[in-house]
Order: C-alpha cells, then structure tokens, then sequence
C-alpha cells in the first residue's frame, strides 16, 4: 500500500532580537485535536503551492506578517499522529524575518511572543521537545526525522543530520 501522507508546513517566527518565538496557544476551537497546546503555525500544502508558499501563505493567513526571510530546518515524519491516527510529512520551518505587525489572535487561539528557551515548560506535544532544539541550533544542515505517534501518545524520535 503507497504512503500517502498530509503534507504540510510548520513555522516558528523569531521576535527581531530572535530570543523570542511567536506560538499559537490552540483554545481557539473545542473541536481542535491541538486544543490547549502551543505550536508554530502553518498547515496543510495546497495542490498549487510549492512547500516554500505553503509556509507563507500560512504565516499570512494565521499571523497576518509577510515572511521575508525564512529557513528550512528541517522534515518530520509523522505517523499515528493525532485522535485520528493521521499521518503527516512535515517541513519545519524558522522565520528568521517579516513585514507587519502580528495578530494577537486567529481562529485556532491566541498568538503569543515566547522566550525560545521557555517553549518546553508550556503545554506542547511530546514530541515536540524532541524535535525543537534542532528548530533553533546553530547547526546550519537541514535535520530529516522520523517520529511515530500511537495517537497522542508519543513513541519514539530518530533523526539524522
């Protein structure tokens, strides 16, 4: 059976001293598989777009900020992920600048400016903390991982570099 994953984009916005994340607190929707989480934003790949539009049109639509200059960091591979079981292939994205001014909330929840260095204390997935450190090193070569979910159950994390 072919592998066929959602694919989409996810991106964390430096703050112009770039000791600050921009997150989305999902309490937006009770009908959110995220609800009560923080997380970069961005979403699923339209047929039209490549990877790179995706995360823009993303960042516009839920921060209303037009990305001037952003990073690939890495790809994540998502399986089991989620109350629906779902899987996804990631691009994971950091915003090294913009234009505009944020919005302070969207649909999904409240966007708010986070210390880097904070992210793992607040309510995230598991998983998450696995994969961010890598989001916002130094280490200038694109991380590839894989990471299983049972659920919302976290399993497992391998990468190579």
């Amino acid at each position: 059976m072919p592998y066929t994953p959602i694919v989409g984009t996810l991106g964390y916005i430096l703050s112009p001293d770039k000791r600050r994340v921009l997150l989305v607190h999902r309490n937006g929707r009770e009908d959110d598989d995220h609800i009560g989480k923080y997380n970069g934003l961005g979403g699923k790949m339209e047929p039209n777009e490549d990877v790179h539009s995706c995360i823009q049109r993303e960042i516009f639509e839920e921060a209303g900020i037009i990305c001037t200059e952003v990073v690939l960091r890495g790809t994540i591979n998502w399986t089991g992920f989620g109350p629906k079981k779902e899987s996804w292939l990631g691009f994971i994205f950091r915003i090294e600048s913009y234009t505009g001014e944020p919005f302070t909330k969207n649909e999904e929840g409240t966007l708010e400016w986070v210390n880097i260095e904070d992210i793992t204390l607040l309510p995230i997935w598991e998983g998450d903390k696995k994969f961010l450190p890598l989001v916002f090193d130094d280490n200038p070569r694109i991380f590839h991982g894989y990471m299983p979910y049972d659920g919302e159950t976290f399993l497992d994390w391998s990468y190579v570099r």
